[in-house]
């Protein structure tokens, strides 16, 4: 263990640049792609991943230009393991129905000094009690002993991120918490805000905290299931939260929790959030070091004061209502969200509740990893979902897209 403790250190630091040596040679390579969408509806801002190692590049992708006929599309190389290579090209696209798209892409050894548009914003803060500025400290990584109670000490109390629609945070502690942040207008806030606005910040229109978790699975959060309730993540040898990505296309935090003991199993569980520029959307990507055995979880929509839920019994669970704040009605308004989480449904065990949530079993014997997605809505958004009709409408055609992704296929590789 103390070896695993060593690599999430480098992990920290690597990041920053201190262990990466620098290309001396500037070298390139032009792949084509093609991009299908078999689906009979268009696709927006539809998220294309490209794993590096499948194109056969000989050196470190540091850059890359991404063009769709003459036009180029904003993408971003990222390191998602801190071992100072690129691993994965994301961008996102439009694409129209029953359509392919031939995507040429040049990969490069050298950075970019190339400024896309931010699509997504994504921080974690270490609070500064003591220093004379008063500004908040921005960390990458922190891991901290299992038993350690930093909540208060972080900004937000965990990473926090963010698209133009919508804004998430992850608590820091043994219930790592989904917590939301509704926005009136579409914008990139929490830069300024930190999940908190000021008067004067929510005078100029500026969103805040629409959800009140309590002991619930929030929106989504992965929980343990003891037999009548979901259980926190706990014991565990270590816990760390890392921002591995920070846009302009995605965000993505990684939340690891080291030798988790859960049902007679000693498990290294990652959770990866990764949200997307224009999506109100967030994937969550859950991995173990090693196959899983017949361990089980849970996730789901919490129940939100009188809810109205919705499921359609195979992976897709919804819920609507109205509770935070409980006792300020003067500053704030009563906060009304609906909720959505999608789990595919191979992965589903069965349907159940405990008093705070609808939620799902999720079980994959035998396998390292599964996936699932989570979405939500605030009625104060100018832009969004104002009925439980309408808001179970829209989860019901999101699970429709997300069954239908577009394909990926390598047409070509040239020096």
């Amino acid at each position: 263990m103390k070896k695993l403790v060593i690599s999430l250190f480098l992990l920290t630091i690597g990041s920053y640049g201190l262990y990466c040596k620098a290309e001396t040679k500037v070298q390139t390579k032009q792949v084509s792609v093609l991009i299908t969408n078999s689906w009979n509806k268009a696709k927006e801002n539809e998220p294309v991943v490209i794993n590096l190692k499948n194109l056969g590049v000989s050196f470190n992708v540091k850059s890359a230009v991404v063009k769709d006929n003459d036009k180029e599309i904003p993408s971003q190389v990222d390191d998602l393991n801190g071992d100072c290579k690129s691993d994965e090209l994301a961008f996102v696209l439009n694409i129209s129905a029953n359509t392919k798209k031939r995507i040429s892409i040049v990969l490069s050894s050298e950075k970019s000094n190339k400024q896309y548009p931010q699509g997504v914003y994504v921080d974690m803060l270490l609070r500064d009690k003591v220093g004379k500025t008063g500004k908040n400290v921005p960390i990458k990584s922190l891991t901290v002993p299992g038993s350690s109670n930093v909540y208060s000490l972080l900004m937000h109390h965990g990473p926090a991120f963010e698209s133009e629609l919508t804004a998430f945070r992850v608590y820091f502690n043994s219930k790592q918490t989904v917590d939301l942040y509704g926005k009136f207008h579409k914008g990139l806030e929490l830069k300024e805000s930190e999940f908190y606005p000021s008067d004067a910040q929510l005078a100029k229109g500026f969103g805040d905290d629409v959800l009140k978790v309590l002991n619930s699975c929030g929106l989504g959060t992965i929980r343990g299931w003891n037999g009548t309730s979901i259980t926190n993540i706990e014991p565990v040898e270590y816990l760390t939260e890392t921002v591995q990505a920070y846009g302009p296309i995605r965000s993505v935090v990684d939340i690891i929790n080291t030798d988790w003991k859960y049902q007679g199993s000693d498990l290294n569980m990652r959770v990866r959030y990764i949200l997307y520029s224009g999506h109100r959307d967030c994937q969550v990507q859950v991995s173990f070091d090693d196959p899983l055995k017949n361990e089980v979880f849970a996730t789901g929509v919490q129940k939100v004061g009188q809810p109205q839920g919705f499921t359609d019994h195979k992976g897709l669970v919804a819920s609507w209502g109205t509770d935070w704040p409980v006792d300020d009605t003067i500053k704030y308004h009563k906060e009304t969200v609906g909720l959505a989480t999608m789990i595919p449904s191979h992965f589903v065990k069965s349907e159940i509740e405990d008093p705070a949530d609808y939620l799902y079993q999720i079980a994959a014997p035998g396998k390292k990893d599964f996936n699932y997605y989570i979405s939500f809505t605030s009625t104060k958004e100018t832009f969004g979902y104002k009925t439980p009709k309408e808001w179970f409408d829209y989860a019901t055609e999101w699970k429709e897209e997300l069954t239908h992704p577009v394909s990926v296929a390598i047409i070509n590789k040239t020096k």
